[in-house]
């Protein structure tokens, strides 16, 4: 948010206190996920900044708003790591053959979540990525997945959703017809809410075993 007041103060504009703007700012972002919430239609990054900049009594019309995103400058949120076992899960994935795709409940375009995926070298596994700031609804609605699977090619019963939060990942994975996994770490503390996975794995590499099963009971099949 500094990088945004900065950008507007350079510009001339009349702005509130820099605690005022970031109160206005994340009170616009609050209410875009509360309505959000209310029917899983997605939020979206730059209706908050439209509803920001109105409330500023500037003219969002006035503004680039893929510019502003830009000058807004997301990164890679300090502390955050990939599991120890990331890439070498991705490796082996990809020498199988399988498509990887991403699906994230992210306000914010795709373009800014590549960031991060570029900067933990994660961005060249993904064959298809969608945030839910650049489709009509987020997890668990099932039109979401559905999205993801059309840009795959891949019918959902030979598709496996692996997330860590039953409620709003594996419940849509679910409905449309995916194989799910929940990823249950220790450190996670997360209630089924009564959804329920096909498998739970504590760490990522365990998803390769079942995996080998699937392909198995498809062989026999």
């Amino acid at each position: 948010m500094d990088n945004l007041y900065d950008f507007f103060a350079r510009e001339g504009h009349t702005l509130p206190e820099r605690p005022l703007f970031y109160d206005m700012m994340n009170g616009q972002i609050k209410d875009i996920w509360d309505k959000a919430k209310l029917d899983y239609s997605a939020p979206y990054f730059g209706d908050a900044l439209r509803g920001g900049l109105t409330a500023l009594d500037l003219d969002p019309d006035q503004f680039d708003l893929d510019h502003l995103m830009r000058i807004f400058d997301w990164t890679a949120v300090p502390g955050v790591i990939p599991y120890d076992d990331t890439h070498d899960t991705l490796d082996e994935l990809k020498r199988r053959g399988y498509k990887i795709g991403l699906l994230t409940n992210s306000f914010f375009p795709m373009w800014m979540r590549d960031v991060e995926l570029r900067h933990y070298d994660l961005l060249d596994y993904f064959d298809a990525r969608i945030t839910a700031g650049d489709t009509d609804y987020m997890k668990p609605h099932p039109a979401i997945y559905c999205h993801l699977l059309e840009q795959m090619g891949v019918p959902p019963e030979q598709a496996v959703f692996v997330g860590d939060w039953p409620e709003f990942d594996l419940a849509g994975a679910n409905e449309v017809g995916m194989i799910s996994v929940l990823l249950n770490p220790p450190h996670l503390e997360r209630e089924l809410a009564g959804v329920q996975p096909d498998y739970t794995i504590a760490r990522l590499g365990e998803l390769l075993p079942i995996l080998n099963s699937l392909e198995d009971d498809a062989k026999g099949n």
